[in-house]
């Protein structure tokens, strides 16, 4: 069967679903590859890259009668009609909001595949277009900002003087919302974000910001892995922390988008409240925009001196990775499709994964598919009844639990004083010194240890295997001892420090080859 990946046909459009490295792939599958002239231009691939990559390069009309066609954005009515009666059309295609599309297909008898049908469970992820998008769109929606924000990210200490860095609010932890906290950390911004799921707080704090606490906003993740709709009172605390935040930020960046649709979040209000020179970049704006005030496909400045940025195509202009990714997705459904890797399409709708993708087969409409159920979060156990406590009992209670601990706790520490004391008094004078040392470098230790950010985290276990290098040489020095209980404790030390010295270098090397180019 042959695959054809056309020139895009939406105007201002810079991605292309094939690349020459995709291309390679396809053919190791055993199809033959053919790519409309000009096709990839835009993403600065030539014609004579994807020949080399062992594609045939043809016009509109030869790649449109191809088997199977792989396109970034749905074909128009003109190319829906050139397909033959039993292709295979996958790409993005939005068919819940294009009706007229979906009956196009089945009265052409043609396959439909839509890419932003991926189910949302683990085995799909390799295929998910969507999250591809939001990657790189959270990510330029940074380099944005950056261009039309009037100051620099990162802090800087000058002999002038010294600048803050940016404040950046970010509101959606999903894909798109920790691709934007990643590049504006990276830039270094002070960087806060919040979500509605409460689980992705630590993904959140794991990428370098701040997660602003909303306990009572907050929800638990439905079963299509969307978060569930909220309350009306969830909807006026999570307003007023909206307010509260945008107003201190210098870049506040949005990324809800529901099922193709944008909850508002920020309000003509919150914008006025902000102060001049303020960004705001929308990545809903596909979906009518998160902010009041956002104009699709276009950049506003308000009265206040607030930029507002609206763009649609954040992910287009980053045209050359962003087509390289997406044609991945698309090689890894060819995959899924070809299971002989014998160049031929293999539609399995009894896998969820293919069925939830398949809008038409042939002439039938298979469109909406059945639901699936994910694991995207356990359902949250009933609550159980909490009883009705008098506020002044429980206010004595509480505090003679605390009276209780601090008991306890003085007669261990006095406990504690009390050996100590005695071991050092009738212990020999070099005991004294040694225990000073190891009483030190257990305090030193705990507190740098406790102090150390994340980022150094690859530094410090370089540090502690030299540590344990140098117990190691001592513990090797004193095995052998006449004290069998010397004997012991240096045996214990050695193994120890040797496991710790081989499993850092273990760890730090798999971490060293995650960054080199051709691992």
């Amino acid at each position: 069967m042959r695959i054809g990946a056309p020139r895009e046909s939406r105007p201002g459009e810079r991605l292309v679903a094939a690349t020459p490295t995709t291309v390679a792939q396809l053919v190791a599958l055993g199809y033959e590859v053919a790519v409309e002239s000009g096709a990839g231009e835009e993403a600065s691939f030539s014609d004579a890259s994807y020949r080399e990559a062992g594609a045939s390069v043809v016009d509109h009309d030869e790649v449109w009668s191809s088997d199977v066609l792989t396109c970034v954005h749905a074909p128009s009515p003109d190319d829906v009609a050139r397909l033959r009666p039993g292709a295979t059309v996958v790409s993005m295609m939005a068919p819940a909001t294009h009706p007229e599309l979906v009956d196009a297909f089945a009265e052409r008898g043609v396959t439909a595949l839509a890419l932003d049908a991926v189910p949302r469970i683990s085995r799909a992820q390799a295929l998910d277009v969507l999250s591809t998008m939001s990657n790189v769109a959270g990510y330029r929606a940074v380099i944005e900002a950056a261009e039309a924000y009037g100051g620099m990210f990162a802090g800087q200490v000058t002999a002038a003087g010294k600048t803050a860095p940016a404040k950046v609010f970010v509101i959606g932890g999903g894909v798109a919302g920790l691709a934007a906290i990643g590049a504006a950390t990276s830039l270094g911004a002070t960087v806060r974000a919040f979500d509605v799921r409460p689980e992705a707080g630590e993904q959140i704090e794991s990428m370098g910001a701040s997660f602003v606490q909303a306990q009572a906003a907050q929800q638990e993740v439905s079963s299509d892995g969307y978060a569930q709709a909220m309350t009306d009172e969830q909807e006026r605390l999570t307003a007023v922390m909206y307010a509260q935040e945008s107003a201190q930020a210098d870049i506040v960046i949005t990324t809800a988008l529901v099922r193709g649709s944008a909850p508002r979040t920020l309000t003509a209000a919150m914008v006025h409240a902000m102060r001049p020179g303020s960004v705001i970049v929308d990545l809903a704006a596909s979906g009518g925009g998160n902010c009041e005030l956002t104009v699709p496909g276009t950049v506003v400045v308000t009265d206040g001196g607030v930029t507002i940025i609206g763009w649609t195509d954040l992910a287009s202009r980053l045209p050359r990775h962003t087509s390289q990714l997406l044609g991945t997705n698309i090689v890894n459904l060819m995959k899924l499709l070809t299971p002989g890797k014998d160049g031929e399409v293999v539609l399995d709708t009894d896998d969820v994964v293919q069925r939830g993708m398949t809008v038409t087969l042939g002439g039938q409409v298979l469109w909406p598919p059945p639901p699936v159920q994910v694991s995207a979060a356990a359902p949250a156990a009933p609550a159980a009844a909490v009883p009705v406590v008098d506020p002044v009992v429980a206010a004595r209670e509480a505090a003679e639990s605390v009276r209780r601990q601090g008991q306890r706790r003085l007669v261990t520490y006095g406990l504690g004083a009390v050996l100590l004391g005695l071991a050092v008094a009738f212990s020999p004078p070099a005991f004294v010194g040694f225990f000073t040392v190891f009483v030190l470098a257990v305090f030193v230790g705990y507190y740098v240890i406790s102090n150390v950010s994340h980022s150094l985290h690859t530094p410090l276990m370089a540090q502690t295997n030299a540590i344990s290098g140098i117990i190691l040489v001592g513990a090797l020095l004193q095995i052998g001892s006449d004290d069998w209980w010397v004997t012991a404790l240096a045996f214990v030390a050695a193994t120890v420090a040797s496991i710790n010295i081989f499993g850092g270098f273990l760890v730090a090397n798999r971490m060293i080859t995650m960054f080199r180019k051709d691992a």
